[in-house]
């Protein structure tokens, strides 16, 4: 049973969330908080699996209690809940160690995706806000992201490339193997070696990466 907690500063956005995350039969919502710091205790007495944040709240926001659930609770994946009126700091929070992001009004079944895929310690990062997001840094120093990406990405087989692409375009292992025929445990240690030789910490950190050297692109 994947056990959850959701933070977000609107009751009605909590108990929506915990109605759609209950349907199914292998989540379980154990703790609702509405604030960043009330999220960080929550996560130490819980035994919390993911940590559904929202980035805007009182008291504590959603990346100082990332930074704060990565320093004393480095188990619990979290997923960013965002919109995209808020792009650079998701950008801050992928960077600073999140598992993932999706928008609050994305799908039901898509919540429970993300939610498992987090928790398999996979990155889920939400096709079309993905784009949104890397879209905005088009601009200010662009070339440069680009130029230092490529030159870490030379430590890279070219089987390895192929498997980094795919962690850019979003997918999980199971669909990256069947994009190139490869097992998904394979891929799996396909992606460990990747995110070792990179000094990523998770998937997402790589999958910008691979995104600003223009992988697959």
């Amino acid at each position: 049973m994947i056990r959850v907690l959701v933070t977000d500063d609107e009751p009605l956005i909590r108990a929506g969330i915990r109605m759609i995350l209950s349907s199914a039969d292998d989540i379980e919502v154990v703790a609702e908080a509405a604030n960043g710091r009330e999220a960080v205790e929550l996560a130490r007495t819980q035994r919390v699996d993911v940590a559904l944040l929202d980035l805007q709240m009182p008291v504590m926001d959603g990346l100082t209690a990332l930074a704060e659930l990565h320093r004393t609770v480095p188990g619990v994946r979290v997923l960013i809940l965002t919109t995209f009126g808020e792009r650079q700091n998701v950008l801050r929070a992928l960077t600073a160690g999140s598992a993932g992001f999706l928008l609050k009004d994305s799908a039901p079944a898509e919540l429970m995706r993300a939610v498992r895929a987090a928790a398999a310690g996979e990155a889920y990062l939400s096709p079309g806000a993905t784009r949104h997001v890397v879209d905005s840094l088009a601009s200010g120093g662009a070339a440069q992201r680009a130029e230092r990406a490529r030159r870490r990405l030379e430590k890279l087989t070219d089987r390895e490339r192929d498997v980094l692409a795919l962690l850019g375009e979003g997918l999980s292992n199971a669909d990256a193997g069947q994009r190139i025929h490869m097992s998904e445990a394979t891929v799996k240690a396909y992606v460990s070696r990747i995110l070792a030789k990179l000094e990523c910490e998770n998937r997402v950190q790589a999958a910008l990466l691979a995104r600003d050297a223009g992988l697959g692109t």
